[in-house]
């Protein structure tokens, strides 16, 4: 009786222990997307930092250098991007019928809710005074960004040292392969990284070009958010194609169509002929498990969780192809974008 009871009791403790655990987890999965996110910034820009470390330039120098790049294209979507927007919203606006203006047509109110936005968006005095306009909550988002990105930095200088501690408390037969998954991931991520990086620009341009050819309003907002969002697997895309026809909606049934053309063109040129070339296979991963993936997180962890859905599937899937398949890490190739084998 006294040995049941110890085994239930220790039993006990272990289910309340594991529930503990994922309640902390769960409560702290905001923390923990930032910090996966900041793993897979560092995996995308380890080899240019290594590059110019090659060419003596110092790691931290190299990190603020990609920081710098970051920082610069983001202070020109919002110092150039965004007025031009506000401007051709309201030069649409400005085209309504006085009676129109004052209507709860579509058009007018499409119009309205996106210059609404935009004019809700930070600007260069935001920046500069942050202090004067910042709410708290753009306070905490901000200081998630400094984690994401402090957490990437420490991650590049750091990341060797960290799999080595992990490595030490493994069986000594088991530590090349765990050194070797744990590289692969690694430059898995990078590649994905960097490979979306240059789809978001080459999205955002190509379709905002189109845009403009076909004569459709407020192109260059259009455009853009096109762009922005191919981040996001799936949604992404479609959430850009229903904006684009919605925008041709407010002119006429044959710009929406040649709108939805535009982007279904270049999508379909995107998946046969310009990601197989960027990315390279990348991540490995086949398009359902992009889907199942991508919908899972956003079902369950919320629309954040998209963003890392794929970094994560990248993730368990290489486990389970050394774990259960057995797979060598080591004969592996390893994908890059931008960079030689070697450099990655």
């Amino acid at each position: 009786m006294a040995e049941t009871a110890r085994r239930t009791a220790v039993a006990t403790l272990v289910v309340i222990g594991l529930v503990a655990v994922a309640l902390a987890l769960w409560k702290l999965k905001l923390i923990i997307a930032l910090l996966f996110l900041g793993f897979a910034i560092a995996a995308g820009m380890r080899p240019g930092v290594e590059w110019l470390r090659a060419r003596r330039v110092p790691r931290a120098i190299g990190i603020l250098l990609h920081y710098l790049v970051l920082a610069g294209f983001v202070a020109l979507l919002l110092w150039l991007i965004v007025p031009r927007a506000i401007d051709q919203i309201q030069a649409a606006l400005g085209t309504l019928p006085d009676a129109a203006q004052h209507s709860k047509g579509f058009k007018h109110q499409l119009l309205s809710a996106l210059d609404r936005r935009l004019r809700h968006l930070p600007t260069g005095s935001s920046i500069v005074h942050p202090a004067l306009t910042a709410s708290v909550k753009a306070f905490e988002v901000v200081i998630g960004i400094f984690f994401m990105l402090s957490a990437a930095a420490y991650w590049v200088v750091d990341r060797d040292r960290f799999i080595d501690f992990v490595a030490s408390m493994l069986p000594r037969e088991k530590r090349k392969t765990l050194r070797d998954t744990w590289i692969l991931i690694d430059a898995k991520l990078g590649a994905f990284i960097r490979g979306q990086g240059i789809l978001i620009v080459l999205v955002a341009t190509v379709l905002s070009s189109l845009f403009l050819a076909i004569g459709l309003h407020y192109w260059l907002l259009v455009g853009t958010f096109a762009g922005i969002v191919e981040f996001v697997p799936v949604i992404g895309p479609l959430t850009a194609a229903v904006l684009a026809v919605a925008v041709g909606l407010t002119q006429s049934l044959h710009t929406a169509a040649e709108a939805l053309a535009c982007v279904v063109g270049l999508r379909l040129l995107q998946d046969y002929l310009i990601s197989p070339r960027v990315l390279g296979g990348a991540t490995g991963l086949p398009p359902l498990i992009v889907l199942i993936s991508a919908t899972s997180a956003g079902i369950l962890f919320g629309a954040f969780a998209v963003v890392v859905a794929v970094p994560l599937a990248v993730l368990v899937v290489t486990i389970l192809d050394v774990a259960v398949r057995g797979v060598d890490p080591a004969e592996q190739e390893k994908p890059t974008v931008l960079f030689t084998a070697k450099e990655g």
